[in-house]
């Protein structure tokens, strides 16, 4: 049995830390082969071996953790974004009941600090305000903070506990010794905290919009035909194989095929682009897109799990859950934080009773220029002032969310563009690459060759040479057989059943027609055949030049004559590669002509490297030499023999219009067949990288700066929170300021190539 992978969605996580502690438990159990715990979209994604492990097994363990997996009704993405809807009313909810008893303190404590004004039972009116703010407001903080205690972790719950605890507890301390009453303190920093959490949950489900926009495209109905009538259904009780109505302006219920009528359909929803989609009978169309002409009617072919808008969003819910290398390095300094920073603030306070003269020198300087900072209060106030803002100034949320929010983003952006990202490492992969290698067929060319001349030696003509070649053809799938199939049907030629025919791969084929061998292939098929061709070798050099596919038909073992099969660029194969090579990558061109021809095509599309006469099984070790030579390569493609080619490069793109066995081996897939949608993932890559590059630098940066400014008595705990939950926030933000990429390259655009070819 094959390895599985499920996503389960996670209640009750307050930080990464939390993630951390759940991720580190998965890992333990054994069956499990890989875990990534995401707490910017509260989801783990594992992969297991169902053999071994059962998922119940594995919701258990997180249990044991202290979270909770949610139920299947809960966890579908309907019922997910209801509760997003929930925690964001409840969090304001808090934040408003917070702030309502902190405001007074504000007032109060404003008074004694800039007025010198201290209102009589200061002490006793603090105490009292500060007390629901704590132990009833932020009661979840404290159950937090216990629940990760229990499991011998530590989270962002328990730094806000025992900084607003140790706070707090000053207060009634007040009324026993000379210490300063810090509760009023406590209930700010609560509050602050508060108001961070609910604008972090806010931004978090901004950050996620992507998935959301995806489900509100699905169709809620469908008109099927029942008995020769039309019925209106929930989408949920259409099956494969009904036949759907579809009138102009509806979307199209579910993937499926048109059976009769003629219209256009706006597509922009799975390609990222605008212009409209001619669909006739025959045509396959994609459930959630809207048919804005004819009448259609349409029979289903997938439904469900099995759609197009079902496999995007799970492909975007994967590269989600999936890691970054460099977040490996975050979440290692993540999971030590918040034990370090408990650590630190110990030994801050040990420090100000061992060190009291140091410490007061320093903020006797800073008190000329920070309001905030009195020397003339007791070392056990100051030292108590000191260790609560370095519990509360350490923020391990910022650095958990630099990269998932930005991937989050990046993945959902690209999903708007027709380009999925399987796996979130292909971003950090795809934005070194050195050389992108195209396969020509299909994804360089838009796989639809046809016949464009026809050179017949003494005793054939055209329509007997295309008799033999086309008869043989015709049990070939090859694209180029079937163009050479085509012309013979266009051409009224009457086809015979070939006997002992065999494909030779990378050569060409052979078989029987009435009685005769018949060859059609490549050169290297006529000389391993015997088959003298000399006297075309001159016709055959032009249209090589000519970028066609030249294909020798040998009759009887003799030569026959020349077949040659044209396939058209995509329209914007030119232009993208172009802005490839201006962006300073190195394109590549993978084909099985021979090198006059692959040197033809590349030089007309602007490719500089050509990589010729390459049979279908010497693919990967072309891609495995080139790495040698030039390190990190991509690979685009589109066939069955792509696949293993787009496993061995750095980063596989498939083309989404190709086969499924292509896209399943792929890292990118491109739902559009333009390559303009390359260009539009590299720099996506690019973009999204650079977002994670920033968040995790800003997130170090604050904590190294932060950390030893509240250790010396200089950081207010209040500002302290307030620097703590503004990075958070700034994190996601900063992601969210990616939702302003836009595609570089449009299917159209146009560019002159001016290149060198490599070979």
């Amino acid at each position: 049995m094959t390895d599985k992978k499920v996503i389960l969605k996670i209640e009750g996580m307050s930080c990464t830390s939390c993630a951390a502690s759940i991720e580190k438990a998965l890992k333990k159990a054994k069956g499990i082969i890989s875990a990534n715990v995401n707490f910017a979209n509260e989801a783990a994604t594992i992969e297991f071996d169902p053999e071994i492990i059962k998922i119940n097994k594995m919701e258990k363990i997180i249990d044991g953790t202290g979270y909770r997996v949610a139920r299947p009704e809960e966890a579908r993405e309907e019922a997910r974004m209801g509760e997003d809807i929930r925690k964001v009313r409840e969090g304001r909810k808090r934040m408003v009941w917070a702030w309502g008893f902190t405001i007074p303190i504000i007032l109060i404590m404003f008074l004694d600090m800039f007025f010198k004004i201290r209102i009589p039972g200061y002490d006793l009116i603090t105490l009292i305000l500060a007390t629901p703010v704590l132990f009833w407001i932020g009661l979840p903080t404290f159950r937090g903070a216990i629940i990760s205690l229990s499991h011998r972790s530590a989270n962002m719950d328990v730094l806000i506990g025992m900084g607003t605890l140790t706070a707090y507890l000053t207060g009634p301390a007040a009324f026993l010794s000379p210490l300063e009453n810090y509760s009023g303190v406590a209930a700010m920093i609560m509050s602050f905290h508060l108001t961070g959490r609910f604008l972090e949950v806010k931004a978090k489900g901004r950050a996620s919009q992507a998935i959301k926009k995806l489900l509100k495209l699905e169709a809620k109905s469908a008109r099927i035909i029942v008995a020769g009538q039309e019925k209106e259904v929930p989408i949920s009780e259409v099956k494969v194989g009904d036949m759907m109505v579809v009138k102009p302006g509806e979307k199209i219920p579910t993937d499926g095929v048109v059976i009769s009528g003629e219209s256009a359909v706006d597509e922009s929803m799975a390609t990222g682009e605008s212009m409209p989609v001619e669909k006739r009978g025959g045509n396959e169309v994609i459930g959630a897109t809207i048919n804005q002409q004819g009448l259609l009617k349409v029979k289903a072919t997938k439904i469900g799990k099995d759609t197009f808008l079902a496999q995007v969003i799970k492909m975007v819910e994967e590269c989600q859950g999936s890691k970054v290398p460099i977040q490996e390095f975050a979440d290692k300094v993540t999971g030590y934080l918040v034990p370090t920073v408990i650590g630190i603030a110990l030994l801050t306070l040990l420090l100000w009773f061992v060190f009291p003269g140091f410490f007061i020198n320093i903020i006797s300087w800073a008190q000329s220029f920070i309001p905030w900072v009195n020397p003339q209060l007791g070392i056990v106030s100051l030292a108590i002032f000191a260790m609560v803002a370095v519990l509360v100034i350490a923020c391990p949320c910022a650095l958990g969310l630099a990269t998932p929010t930005a991937l989050m983003v990046g993945s959902g952006i690209g999903a708007e563009n027709g380009v999925l990202i399987r796996h979130g490492e292909a971003i950090q992969t795809l934005k070194d690459i050195h050389t992108i290698i195209f396969d020509k067929t299909g994804t360089i060319t838009k796989g639809k060759p046809g016949v464009t001349d026809i050179i017949t030696t003494e005793g054939f003509n055209e329509k007997r040479i295309l008799y033999f070649a086309a008869s043989v053809e015709k049990a070939s799938g090859h694209p180029l057989a079937q163009a050479i199939v085509n012309e013979a049907k266009e051409r009224k030629n009457d086809l015979e059943e070939v006997e002992e025919f065999k494909a030779l791969t990378g050569r060409g084929v052979r078989g029987k027609i009435g009685g005769k061998e018949v060859l059609v292939g490549n050169q290297r098929l006529m000389f391993d055949s015997g088959i003298d061709f000399t006297s075309l070798k001159e016709k055959l050099g032009r249209l090589e030049d000519e970028a066609k596919t030249a294909m020798l038909v040998a009759v009887g073992g003799r030569i026959a004559g020349i077949i040659a099969v044209a396939d058209t660029l995509k329209e914007d194969s030119i232009a993208a590669i172009a802005e490839l090579e201006r962006m300073g990558l190195e394109t590549a061109i993978l084909t099985g002509d021979n090198e006059r021809t692959g040197k033809a095509i590349a030089k007309k599309v602007g490719i500089t490297r050509v990589l010729a006469e390459v049979l279908p099984g010497e693919k990967v070790s072309e891609i495995k030499r080139l790495q040698e030579k030039v390190g990190s390569v991509a690979m685009v493609g589109d066939g069955i023999n792509d696949a293993p080619a787009l496993k061995q490069a750095n980063v596989g793109i498939a083309i989404g219009t190709g086969t499924d066995i292509a896209i399943e081996s792929s890292d990118v897939t491109l739902v559009r067949g333009d390559l303009s949608a390359v260009v539009t993932a590299v720099k996506l890559s690019q973009a999204t990288f650079r977002k994670i590059k920033q968040n995790l630098f800003w997130a170090f940066f604050y904590n190294i700066v932060a950390i030893p400014i509240a250790m010396l008595g200089l950081l207010h705990p209040v500002i302290a929170e307030i620097a703590m939950a503004a990075s958070s926030i700034n994190v996601v933000t900063n992601s969210l300021r990616l939702r302003r990429f836009t595609p570089p390259l449009r299917a159209g655009d146009r560019f002159t190539p001016q290149i060198k070819l490599k070979t």
